[in-house]
């Protein structure tokens, strides 16, 4: 990893900017997988490892051919388990690192999910969803690992995740998947699916100078690399300070002490709140109201474009519709959940699964949530939601 260090960042700077000058302002015609490769890029990722699962591995394919150009790394592993710990590793030698999946390469990566955020290691995960359970319809989209991003690790966390919608917000969403890492020092996850990962739509590259970048904050010489604020700064190997990385509970400094509660709840509870105190600057939500409405829809990634569609239909046929596109996933956007629900007397779900989202808008409010799923790897159409929004 002699080539990821901090020595070698400034250069990498330049090279990607240099090359990246190339594309902005430019508009191209491309699947949400590769809009999400292009937006790392952006980002400043020069690490990716990965292993090919569809319908994921347009990602890793973008990434194996623009990183070299960008002084970056890419490393093909022998499956997921070694990706994600290889990107984890990465982040400690001063990289910027990401990985792409799908359904069962996330359920490999939980474990080291967990120890990423145990360890505060502030990395993206993209998973373009696709039918299961198991190997399922290995080529067909879903949204069925909504909760398992949640809840997939054991153990109390907090974590973060953006569903993109369109192309172009593959793009950016992934710019401010790898903000967030940086900024609250966690793994972050792009919860796409398959159907927006096959997209392909035009999308405008801005310009480089356009593109804010959190950037890593690195401590001084004598600052707790686990402890001492909310977010405290990171170390990297290579700068000649001794840090220990443990994914057991462990003190500020970083070393072990798995049987001190207060240790323990010190820790985990700083880790939670560092995210749960920040749900608020970190939900996002797309809001389409009109005066008078009774009735809503709450989507978010690809069924949020059927939705959409069914909203418009109601409205032409005299009915007042709501509606709420969730783009943060996680930490749950509560407030706005919550006041979407006061404007209307019901509300309808829908999504590719069997009601993750439903259940958990139920929790903020005591109307009647209707489910609204389709499985099976063939996404809502606009009829069957507004059939079930206005009645037949």
């Amino acid at each position: 990893m002699s080539g990821i260090g901090n020595i070698n960042y400034k250069k990498d700077v330049k090279l990607r900017k240099h090359y990246l000058k190339k594309l902005e302002n430019s508009t191209r015609f491309l699947l949400g997988d590769e809009a999400a490769a292009y937006g790392a890029l952006y980002a400043g990722c020069d690490f990716f490892a990965g292993y090919p699962i569809t319908p994921a591995s347009e990602i890793a394919e973008v990434m194996a051919k623009e990183l070299p150009r960008v002084d970056g790394y890419f490393v093909q592993m022998e499956d997921e388990i070694s990706s994600i710990s290889a990107v984890i590793g990465a982040v400690w030698a001063g990289g910027k690192a990401m990985t792409a999946t799908s359904g069962p390469g996330f359920s490999l990566m939980q474990e080291n999910l967990g120890y990423a955020i145990m360890t505060e290691t502030p990395c993206v995960i993209i998973n373009v969803q696709r039918s299961g359970p198991s190997t399922g319809q290995a080529t067909k989209p879903a949204q069925g690992d909504v909760l398992q991003a949640r809840w997939g690790t054991h153990g109390d966390h907090e974590i973060i995740a953006f569903s993109p919608a369109s192309v172009q917000e593959s793009f950016t969403l992934t710019i401010d998947a790898f903000n967030a890492a940086e900024k609250y020092r966690t793994p972050v996850i792009l919860l796409m699916d398959g159907e927006i990962g096959h997209l392909r739509e035009n999308i405008t590259f801005p310009p480089v100078e356009d593109v804010l970048l959190k950037e890593r904050r690195i401590g001084e010489p004598g600052t707790l690399p686990f402890g001492g604020e909310a977010i405290p700064p990171m170390s990297t190997f290579g700068q000649g300070r001794f840090v220990h990385v443990t994914g057991s509970t462990h003190k500020a400094n970083g070393m072990r002490d798995v049987s001190t509660e207060s240790v323990h709840r010190e820790l985990v509870t700083r880790l939670c709140g560092k995210i749960n105190n920040a749900r608020e600057e970190l939900s996002r939500v797309e809001e389409d109201y009109v005066d008078g409405a009774r009735v809503g829809v709450l989507a978010y990634g690809a069924t949020a474009r059927p939705a959409k569609g069914a909203v418009i239909e109601a409205r032409k046929r005299g009915c007042a519709v709501d509606m709420l596109r969730l783009i943060t996933l996680w930490p749950f956007p509560e407030e706005a959940v919550k006041e979407f629900a006061n404007r209307v007397d019901r509300i309808f779900v829908p999504e590719m699964n069997l009601g993750q989202i439903s259940r958990e808008v139920e929790r903020f409010t005591s109307k009647p949530v209707i489910p609204v799923s389709k499985i099976g790897g063939v996404i809502h159409t606009v009829d069957e939601i507004l059939e079930q929004v206005i009645g037949k």
